[in-house]
């Protein structure tokens, strides 16, 4: 069942993003457990921090300038953040990029993980580690909606509560297109839901 999932990533070609090339680069990894009921990791970023503070993420962070490639950065983060052995991972492919509020360009790497890992949260960086089943998100079963407008047409993004977390923003939407590409959800970010909440 993962693994037909997976194959659906892997022949998955993301949208491409035109961008300036000054934009600073990074990456982050999307890592999803090798079980019977996959789960999504993710991290609560520390609430001191001077971007994100306080918010869920999925591992990763920006490109050094001697990082080959952005693969290797997201594997690099993850292990620095959540102490996840690169070897554990098997990177399956990119999502789309994104371009976040502070200007910087995200590129989102699916790889799977084994469901037995024990972290360990870089204090400085991550107040916690926690994993969300797949299925949940596939309902989409949203808090609410923020329309954001982002380069020139409205984007509706969902914001998902799962027990004390708040799942929004960039991770909810890079959570949207991995959903629809693994079960043709067609949860859409184009088209406003019922309710949603300017901002």
């Amino acid at each position: 069942m993962l693994d037909e999932l997976l194959h659906r990533v892997s022949n998955h070609t993301p949208r491409t993003l035109e961008t300036d090339r000054r934009f600073p680069e990074a990456a982050v990894l999307v890592p999803i457990t090798r079980s019977d009921e996959p789960e999504l990791v993710l991290t609560l970023r520390a609430s001191g921090l001077s971007t994100h503070g306080g918010e869920v993420a999925f591992p990763g962070g920006r490109r050094d300038p001697e990082d080959p490639d952005l693969m290797f950065t997201a594997l690099r983060e993850a292990e620095e953040e959540i102490g996840l052995p690169p070897g554990l991972v098997e990177v399956i492919g990119p999502l789309s990029p994104l371009i976040s509020l502070h200007g910087i360009k995200v590129t989102p790497y699916v790889g799977v993980i084994p469901d037995f890992v024990e972290y360990r949260a870089n204090d400085a960086e991550i107040a916690a580690v926690f994993s969300v089943p797949l299925e949940f998100f596939r309902k989409d079963p949203r808090e609410h909606t923020h329309r954001i407008d982002y380069q020139g047409r409205s984007w509706y993004v969902p914001s998902y509560r799962y027990g004390e977390y708040k799942i929004w923003g960039l991770t909810a939407i890079m959570i949207v297109e991995l959903i629809n590409l693994l079960y043709d959800a067609q949860i859409s970010l184009h088209q406003p839901p019922n309710s949603f909440i300017n901002i």
